[in-house]
Protein backbone atom coordinates (compact mmCIF):
# COMPACT_ATOMS: atom_id res chain seq x y z
CA UNK A 1 0.00 0.00 0.00
CA UNK A 2 3.13 2.30 0.35
CA UNK A 3 4.31 1.55 -2.39
CA UNK A 4 1.02 2.24 -4.16
CA UNK A 5 0.59 5.77 -2.42
CA UNK A 6 4.32 6.66 -3.63
CA UNK A 7 3.77 6.03 -6.68
CA UNK A 8 0.60 8.67 -6.93
CA UNK A 9 2.19 11.17 -4.37
CA UNK A 10 1.58 13.90 -6.93
CA UNK A 11 -2.23 13.10 -6.29
CA UNK A 12 -1.99 13.68 -2.71
CA UNK A 13 -0.18 16.54 -3.05
CA UNK A 14 -2.69 17.95 -5.28
CA UNK A 15 -5.27 17.09 -2.98
CA UNK A 16 -4.03 18.71 -0.07
CA UNK A 17 -3.58 21.85 -2.18
CA UNK A 18 -7.20 21.77 -3.13
CA UNK A 19 -8.47 21.28 0.44
CA UNK A 20 -6.07 23.72 1.67
CA UNK A 21 -7.06 26.30 -1.08
CA UNK A 22 -10.98 25.28 -0.50
CA UNK A 23 -11.26 25.44 3.20
CA UNK A 24 -8.97 28.30 3.17
CA UNK A 25 -11.56 30.28 0.76
CA UNK A 26 -14.69 29.24 2.85
CA UNK A 27 -12.87 30.04 6.16
CA UNK A 28 -12.70 33.48 4.61
CA UNK A 29 -15.44 34.83 2.47
CA UNK A 30 -18.26 32.70 3.78
CA UNK A 31 -17.90 32.07 7.77
CA UNK A 32 -18.85 34.94 9.73
CA UNK A 33 -15.82 37.14 12.25
CA UNK A 34 -16.53 36.29 15.70
CA UNK A 35 -15.31 38.39 18.66
CA UNK A 36 -14.43 37.77 22.40
CA UNK A 37 -15.27 40.32 25.38
CA UNK A 38 -14.59 39.00 28.75
CA UNK A 39 -15.56 40.22 31.82
CA UNK A 40 -14.17 39.39 35.45
CA UNK A 41 -16.09 38.84 38.85
CA UNK A 42 -14.14 38.03 42.10
CA UNK A 43 -15.52 35.30 44.89
CA UNK A 44 -15.16 35.48 48.85
CA UNK A 45 -17.60 34.30 51.17
CA UNK A 46 -17.18 37.37 53.65
CA UNK A 47 -16.04 40.79 53.58
CA UNK A 48 -14.16 40.60 56.88
CA UNK A 49 -12.13 38.06 57.01
CA UNK A 50 -10.44 37.73 53.66
CA UNK A 51 -7.46 36.18 54.99
CA UNK A 52 -8.77 33.84 56.66
CA UNK A 53 -8.08 30.02 55.93
CA UNK A 54 -11.95 28.72 56.19
CA UNK A 55 -13.31 31.66 54.23
CA UNK A 56 -10.66 31.00 51.71
CA UNK A 57 -11.78 27.32 51.88
CA UNK A 58 -15.47 28.27 51.77
CA UNK A 59 -14.72 31.03 48.74
CA UNK A 60 -12.87 28.06 46.40
CA UNK A 61 -15.81 26.06 46.81
CA UNK A 62 -18.32 28.63 45.93
CA UNK A 63 -16.57 29.33 43.26
CA UNK A 64 -17.82 26.20 41.47
CA UNK A 65 -21.06 26.74 42.20
CA UNK A 66 -20.89 29.78 40.97
CA UNK A 67 -19.42 28.74 38.14
CA UNK A 68 -22.75 26.70 37.68
CA UNK A 69 -25.39 29.63 38.64
CA UNK A 70 -23.83 31.77 36.02
CA UNK A 71 -25.15 29.84 33.23
CA UNK A 72 -28.52 28.57 34.66
CA UNK A 73 -31.62 29.37 32.83
CA UNK A 74 -33.00 32.53 35.32
CA UNK A 75 -30.05 34.25 35.23
CA UNK A 76 -29.56 33.76 31.14
CA UNK A 77 -33.25 34.75 30.56
CA UNK A 78 -33.10 38.14 32.28
CA UNK A 79 -30.04 38.65 30.03
CA UNK A 80 -32.27 37.86 27.18
CA UNK A 81 -34.85 39.92 28.62
CA UNK A 82 -33.03 42.97 29.53
CA UNK A 83 -31.23 43.08 25.96
CA UNK A 84 -34.06 42.05 24.15
CA UNK A 85 -32.57 39.84 22.42
CA UNK A 86 -33.87 37.18 19.78
CA UNK A 87 -32.09 34.33 21.01
CA UNK A 88 -32.73 31.27 23.00
CA UNK A 89 -31.38 30.27 26.17
CA UNK A 90 -29.69 27.67 24.87
CA UNK A 91 -28.20 29.65 22.13
CA UNK A 92 -26.82 31.88 24.99
CA UNK A 93 -25.60 29.28 26.62
CA UNK A 94 -23.63 28.44 23.88
CA UNK A 95 -22.12 31.83 23.34
CA UNK A 96 -21.32 31.89 27.16
CA UNK A 97 -18.16 30.20 28.65
CA UNK A 98 -17.05 30.62 32.63
CA UNK A 99 -13.63 29.56 33.40
CA UNK A 100 -11.93 29.46 37.17
CA UNK A 101 -8.51 30.01 36.89
CA UNK A 102 -6.40 27.72 39.14
CA UNK A 103 -6.05 28.00 42.48
CA UNK A 104 -7.74 31.51 41.92
CA UNK A 105 -11.59 32.68 43.13
CA UNK A 106 -11.70 34.91 39.91
CA UNK A 107 -14.30 33.65 37.45
CA UNK A 108 -13.81 34.86 33.96
CA UNK A 109 -17.39 35.35 31.87
CA UNK A 110 -16.71 35.21 28.41
CA UNK A 111 -19.42 35.98 25.46
CA UNK A 112 -18.20 35.48 21.41
CA UNK A 113 -20.87 36.67 19.15
CA UNK A 114 -20.53 37.99 15.55
CA UNK A 115 -20.97 41.48 16.21
CA UNK A 116 -18.22 43.09 18.64
CA UNK A 117 -20.04 45.87 20.54
CA UNK A 118 -22.99 42.70 21.12
CA UNK A 119 -20.22 40.70 22.58
CA UNK A 120 -19.59 43.59 25.65
CA UNK A 121 -23.07 44.50 26.01
CA UNK A 122 -23.71 41.00 26.82
CA UNK A 123 -20.75 40.04 28.60
CA UNK A 124 -22.05 43.11 31.29
CA UNK A 125 -25.09 42.16 31.22
CA UNK A 126 -24.66 38.48 32.29
CA UNK A 127 -22.20 39.94 34.97
CA UNK A 128 -23.95 42.26 36.38
CA UNK A 129 -27.36 39.67 36.82
CA UNK A 130 -25.37 37.06 37.76
CA UNK A 131 -23.86 38.55 40.59
CA UNK A 132 -27.13 40.05 41.95
CA UNK A 133 -28.59 37.38 41.17
CA UNK A 134 -26.09 34.91 43.44
CA UNK A 135 -26.04 37.47 46.57
CA UNK A 136 -30.47 37.39 46.28
CA UNK A 137 -30.63 33.65 45.65
CA UNK A 138 -27.61 32.44 48.43
CA UNK A 139 -28.22 35.91 50.67
CA UNK A 140 -24.70 35.83 50.66
CA UNK A 141 -22.04 38.80 49.31
CA UNK A 142 -22.48 38.74 45.97
CA UNK A 143 -19.31 38.29 43.23
CA UNK A 144 -17.85 41.29 42.85
CA UNK A 145 -17.06 42.81 39.60
CA UNK A 146 -13.59 43.44 39.19
CA UNK A 147 -13.78 44.09 35.00
CA UNK A 148 -16.27 44.52 32.41
CA UNK A 149 -15.70 43.75 29.21
CA UNK A 150 -14.54 45.89 26.45
CA UNK A 151 -15.27 46.07 22.65
CA UNK A 152 -12.79 43.58 21.00
CA UNK A 153 -11.09 45.07 18.25
CA UNK A 154 -9.18 41.47 17.14
CA UNK A 155 -12.03 38.62 15.90
CA UNK A 156 -11.08 35.36 17.90
CA UNK A 157 -12.48 33.18 15.14
CA UNK A 158 -12.92 31.57 13.15
CA UNK A 159 -8.63 30.70 12.00
CA UNK A 160 -8.06 30.77 8.66
CA UNK A 161 -4.59 28.86 8.80
CA UNK A 162 -6.41 26.39 11.06
CA UNK A 163 -9.09 25.39 8.97
CA UNK A 164 -7.14 25.81 6.17
CA UNK A 165 -4.62 23.06 7.45
CA UNK A 166 -7.41 20.90 8.61
CA UNK A 167 -9.06 20.98 4.56
CA UNK A 168 -5.63 20.37 2.99
CA UNK A 169 -5.36 16.78 5.40
CA UNK A 170 -8.66 16.08 5.42
CA UNK A 171 -8.62 15.86 1.67
CA UNK A 172 -4.72 14.03 1.32
CA UNK A 173 -6.80 11.11 3.78
CA UNK A 174 -9.91 11.24 1.53
CA UNK A 175 -7.52 10.47 -1.43
CA UNK A 176 -5.58 8.43 0.54
CA UNK A 177 -8.94 5.90 1.07
CA UNK A 178 -9.88 6.25 -2.09
CA UNK A 179 -6.82 5.27 -3.19
CA UNK A 180 -6.51 1.79 -0.87
CA UNK A 181 -10.11 1.37 -1.28
CA UNK A 182 -9.67 0.92 -5.74
CA UNK A 183 -6.58 -1.29 -4.93
CA UNK A 184 -8.04 -3.45 -2.27
CA UNK A 185 -11.39 -4.14 -4.42
CA UNK A 186 -8.65 -4.83 -7.55
CA UNK A 187 -9.14 -8.55 -8.34
CA UNK A 188 -7.47 -8.38 -11.97
CA UNK A 189 -4.37 -10.49 -12.26
CA UNK A 190 -0.82 -8.57 -12.34
CA UNK A 191 1.54 -11.40 -11.04
CA UNK A 192 2.92 -14.86 -11.05
CA UNK A 193 1.15 -14.84 -7.09
CA UNK A 194 -2.40 -13.76 -8.44
CA UNK A 195 -2.04 -16.88 -10.58
CA UNK A 196 -1.71 -19.36 -7.87
CA UNK A 197 -4.17 -17.42 -5.94
CA UNK A 198 -6.47 -16.72 -7.46
CA UNK A 199 -6.89 -19.55 -10.26
CA UNK A 200 -4.56 -22.25 -8.39
CA UNK A 201 -2.26 -22.54 -11.62
CA UNK A 202 1.84 -23.39 -10.88
CA UNK A 203 3.98 -21.01 -12.77
CA UNK A 204 6.38 -23.11 -14.67
CA UNK A 205 8.20 -20.09 -16.50
CA UNK A 206 7.37 -16.22 -17.28
CA UNK A 207 8.89 -13.86 -20.03
CA UNK A 208 10.39 -10.98 -19.41
CA UNK A 209 9.15 -7.81 -20.51
CA UNK A 210 10.79 -6.95 -23.64
CA UNK A 211 11.16 -2.91 -23.99
CA UNK A 212 12.70 -1.64 -27.31
CA UNK A 213 14.65 1.51 -26.76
Amino acid sequence: ILYILKKRILILIFAAIVGFGVFGTYSYFILQPQYTSTAMLYVFSKETTLTSLADLQIGSQLTKDYKIIISSRPVLLKVIATLNLDITYKELKKKLTVENPADTRILLLSIVDGDPEMSKKIVDAVAETASAYIGDLMEVVPPKIIELGIVPEEKSGPSIKKNAVLGGVAAAMLVVFIIVAIELLDDTIKTEEDLEKNLGLIVLASLPEHKKK
